[in-house]
C-alpha cells in the first residue's frame, strides 16, 4: 500500500530557507502525481505545490517564485524547496499522492477531495 512519510520541518526565522521530504513507498512514481498541501493555524488545508506523471509542476500563487517542488525518481523522494520564508507559510504540511489524468492534474493538482493518500505532516514553523 502507497505510504508517505515527510520530514524536514523545523523551526526556522523569516527570510530563511528549508527543504521538505516526503518518502513515499508502495507505488510506482510514473503513474502518480505528488503534492504538498499545508494548513494553517484554524484554516483549511491548502495545496502549495504539485507534480505530475509527466513532470510538470505548479505551485500556489502565494508561494511562486519562493517555494520549489521536486521528484527525485531514484530515491522516489518529493521535495520542497523554500526559500524567503514569512511568518504566515507556519503551517503542517503534507505530502499526498494521487492517480490522476493528466487533464484532472492540470485542473485540479490542488484540490485535497483527489488525494487519497498522505503523510502524517510535518511542522514548519517560522518566527518573525
Amino acid at each position: 500500500h502507497v505510504q508517505l512519510v515527510e520530514s524536514g520541518g523545523k523551526t526556522v526565522q523569516t527570510g530563511g530557507s528549508l527543504r521538505l521530504s516526503c518518502q513515499a513507498s508502495g507505488y510506482h512514481h510514473s503513474a502518480y502525481c505528488l503534492a504538498w498541501f499545508r494548513r494553517r493555524l484554524g484554516l483549511a488545508r491548502v495545496g502549495v505545490a504539485g507534480i505530475g506523471t509527466g513532470g510538470v509542476s505548479r505551485v500556489a500563487d502565494s508561494v511562486k517564485g519562493r517555494f520549489t517542488i521536486s521528484h527525485d525518481n531514484a530515491k522516489n523522494t518529493l521535495y520542497l524547496q523554500m526559500n524567503s520564508l514569512k511568518p504566515e507559510d507556519t503551517a503542517m504540511y503534507y505530502c499526498a499522492a494521487a492517480f490522476l489524468l493528466p487533464t484532472r492534474y492540470a485542473r485540479s493538482w490542488y484540490m485535497q477531495s483527489d488525494y487519497p493518500y498522505w503523510g502524517q505532516g510535518t511542522q514548519v514553523t517560522v518566527s518573525s
